[in-house]
């Protein structure tokens, strides 16, 4: 099992940028792929964006795509999700989750390990 920490979520206005981190401890962070969902009160869960263990593919929800960057830092055992250009819509409790050798799935329950979840609110 993977620990797995959100952190940089906040209060932001419409147009601006955020930095989420997802720190991992416990197991090899680097034979995992990490997703990132997302959900807003009285919503479904959605898919925001995922990276596969290796770090070649990533993938993104359709209303993310262009405005959020996936990444990762092996070294650092963090995954990131750069969100730029954020909308009132993206306000959520945004979660990040790994999948052991996962291809990079926007199925929750591919992922055997979630965080906490940390806030995020955009102003309009």
């Amino acid at each position: 099992q993977v620990q797995l920490a959100e952190s940089g979520g906040g209060l932001v206005q419409a147009g601006g940028s955020l930095r989420l981190s997802c720190a991992a401890s416990g197991r090899t962070f680097s034979n995992y792929a990490m997703g990132w969902f997302r959900q807003a009160p009285g919503k479904e869960r959605e898919f925001v964006a995922a990276i596969d263990w290796r770090g070649g593919n990533t993938y993104y929800g359709a209303s993310v795509k262009g405005r959020f960057s996936i990444s990762r830092d092996n070294a650092q055992s963090t995954g990131y999700l750069q969100m730029n250009s954020l909308k009132p819509e993206d306000t959520a409790v945004y979660y990040c989750a790994a999948d052991l050798f996962g291809s990079g799935s926007s199925w929750w329950f591919a992922y055997e390990d979630r965080g906490q979840g940390t806030q995020v609110t955009v102003s309009s």
